[in-house]
């Protein structure tokens, strides 16, 4: 039988939840295809079990465990995907969105690709007629998250009727070098990860537009301190409006 409007089908992501002890959930990522099966602790469940149910059901696996099984956000999706570097974590990239005001049609600037969190995240933002440029100087992380891009692409258009823009093109090249490519470029916004962000602004800074928002992902407060020395020492037309610290707070509430 044909599957149901909206029910898994073989080639898309599924999320597998898991309740353990002291109230914690595992969650499992899988891609499902007809002959493989999802392990979880509580035993194994055939993908040919998945494929054809509606998401939001619960299943049992061979050892009796339940599993609940869902399609994944994309904060999942980045958090469970496979990793080089480590990634902008969701609760910063919405922080980052927010500051950058990015809206659909936009071009926007990325440094450097990492794990590909970011680029996800921009591409959805940017929207079809949009238009994301990732600069990566590695090419191990380069070719990671060009395959967790299109990882998350070719589920997207299996298991919705909507297709996901196909917005983002990796550059494997250091942006520091890349002024020649700027010329032709006008940005709306610039995000930089990298660990030297001040090596990039007087490439980037001649190509963003009057008012553009150029947010930077930094670890601590000395790379920071850095920054601001580079852009005070070389005169280059940045204000700083704010630097923040993203906090993420989880509550558990049970019965007494």
């Amino acid at each position: 039988a044909a599957p149901r409007p909206g029910s898994f089908r073989a080639g898309e992501l599924a999320l597998a939840e898991v309740r353990r002890k002291h109230n914690t959930t595992l969650k499992l990522l899988c891609r499902l295809a007809a002959e493989a099966v999802l392990s979880s602790p509580g035993g194994v469940l055939p993908h040919r079990d998945i494929i054809g149910q509606l998401p939001g059901q619960v299943l049992r696996a061979s050892g009796g465990a339940r599993l609940l099984l869902r399609r994944p956000s994309l904060e999942e999706y980045v958090l469970l995907m496979p990793r080089g570097p480590t990634i902008a974590y969701p609760k910063d990239i919405s922080a980052l969105l927010m500051m950058m005001d990015i809206h659909p049609g936009d071009t926007v600037l990325e440094t450097g690709s990492g794990s590909g969190a970011m680029s996800l995240f921009l591409s959805r933002a940017v929207g079809p007629k949009g238009r994301v440029l990732s600069y990566e100087i590695r090419d191990d992380h380069h070719s990671l998250a060009k395959k967790n891009y299109r990882h998350w692409r070719s589920a997207w258009e299996i298991g919705h009727m909507d297709e996901w823009p196909d917005n983002v093109e990796f550059i494997l090249k250091d942006i520091s070098t890349a002024a020649a490519d700027m010329k032709s470029v006008t940005l709306d916004a610039v995000v930089l990860d990298m660990l030297k962000p001040q090596c990039a602004l007087p490439v980037v800074h001649p190509s963003l537009k009057q008012g553009g928002v150029c947010a930077v992902y930094l670890a601590n407060i000395t790379q920071v301190i850095d920054l601001l020395d580079r852009i005070r020492s070389c005169k280059l037309p940045f204000l700083c409006e704010r630097i923040i610290e993203v906090t993420h707070r989880s509550w558990s509430v049970l019965p007494a």
